[in-house]
């Protein structure tokens, strides 16, 4: 018995022995005991991580991948979660032990998989996967980039993020239309922010809504004091800050005096 894809979850098997066992690779697998992998679907990653020095547990939504798993990875079967990642508390399975999170993602889901995992960051040292070659490039980008946006700088706030490879349609059934492309993050030692963490998140948001604008112009809504906007850094875009400036943005922000 084999699973069919289901175009509605978004999902494309990987194939290819090889391009899985390298994904499982990419975990250090140190600092942690538990692993998530999220989709697993017929389990070709799966197996390579069930051979590691590590808990693996699994999330799945789709019925007939669940039951496909419970019947051939029987040593998995008490730790296949049938749920809704996104939806889900962890907190249910790992209480507040620390876990990594992998998985050949979702395309229609993997920008919020990452905003959920920022959300835990505090749980998830961790961090890898398969995405759309161009949203691993975007996580992973630098200040200056085109594509350097809110998913960068709020992902590079808090994890080191490296693109590791990427990976043609071929090695998937059904392929998708894009290459994808294999990403990892570890989170930063020092992850807690020295200003509001909600401002942060703000004001990043904000300043890309609208990208060409300088921070003078897109950053009005804060009524920000005559002073503060003389600053320099008001003269740039958000493109041309890197992360550390956004959070020497929001420091000054939180420090204005407006009269």
């Amino acid at each position: 018995m084999s699973v069919k894809a289901k175009k509605h979850l978004g999902q494309h098997f990987l194939t290819d022995e090889t391009i899985a066992e390298k994904i499982a690779d990419t975990l250090s697998f140190k600092g942690y005991k538990h692993v998530l992998e999220i989709g697993p679907g017929m389990g070709v990653l799966t197996k390579y991580l069930l051979k590691k020095n590590s808990i693996t547990h699994v999330i799945e939504i789709d019925t007939e991948s669940v039951a496909y798993l419970k019947n051939n990875y029987l040593n998995l079967a008490d730790r296949v979660i049938e749920q809704d990642f996104l939806k889900y508390d962890l907190t249910t399975v790992f209480k507040d032990e620390p876990f990594a999170i992998i998985g050949n993602f979702p395309y229609n889901i993997s920008t919020q998989i990452v905003f959920k995992t920022l959300e835990m960051r505090n749980q998830i040292p961790e961090f890898s996967g398969m995405f759309q070659k161009e949203v691993a490039q975007r996580i992973c980008s630098k200040e200056g980039s085109k594509v350097y946006g809110i998913l960068s700088v709020l992902t590079q706030a808090f994890y080191k993020a490296d693109y590791l490879f990427t990976v043609p349609p071929t090695v998937f059934n059904p392929p998708p239309k894009v290459d994808s492309g294999v990403l990892i993050l570890k989170r930063k030692e020092n992850f807690k922010l020295p200003c509001s963490e909600k401002l942060f998140f703000k004001v990043v948001k904000q300043a890309f809504q609208q990208r060409r604008k300088t921070l003078r112009n897109s950053l009005k809504t804060f009524n920000l004091s005559d002073n503060l906007k003389a600053n320099t850094i008001f003269d740039k875009r958000p493109e041309q800050l890197p992360v550390t400036a956004f959070i020497e943005l929001t420091q000054l922000i939180e420090t204005d005096e407006t009269d």
